[in-house]
């Protein structure tokens, strides 16, 4: 049982380069539904890929996330590991993260592909963003975190 509710990372990422917080807060800290979607973006790297597919973020409620499990069984286990979880939140995106878990148990939402959005033309990001992403050391995750917050900017510009 303890194999399978292991915590494990395929890579370590975090935005603890200094530089890196302020710019997730001024991207995603202006409004709760940004601050969610960052967390649920991190939520697999703070419990594991395993955990992830098995609970659901459900909403944020002031500085506790609310988090959907299947059973008392996950429920149990994911309270035991509430520290070492809104320890690794807290160690990717900084204060953005909850301060505290409550867990819901209920059947977990369907989990069906969503359809692709369709493509917008996207504002390339500027070189304040270009800067600080150059502190993001693993390539493909600055890619994918300039992709990211391009589309965000695309998005709230529009």
């Amino acid at each position: 049982m303890a194999a399978t509710l292991a915590l494990t990372y395929s890579r370590d990422v975090s935005l603890q380069q200094a530089s890196l917080r302020p710019l997730a807060k001024k991207l995603f800290g202006a409004s709760a539904a940004a601050q969610l979607a960052l967390i649920r973006a991190f939520w697999p790297m703070a419990v594991g890929a395993d955990t992830a597919r098995r609970t659901e973020i459900v909403a944020l409620e002031g500085r506790t996330l609310r988090v959907r499990v299947p059973d008392a069984r996950w429920r149990k286990v994911l309270h035991r590991m509430q520290r070492e979880i809104l320890q690794r939140l807290f160690a990717s995106i900084g204060e953005l993260a909850p301060s505290q878990l409550s867990f819901v148990e209920a059947p977990l939402a369907d989990r069906a592909p969503t359809p692709p959005t369709p493509e917008r033309a996207l504002r390339p990001p500027s070189p304040e963003l270009v800067a600080g992403a150059a502190a993001i050391r693993d390539p493909e995750l600055r890619e994918r975190f300039l992709s990211t917050a391009a589309r965000y900017l695309s998005r709230a510009q529009s």
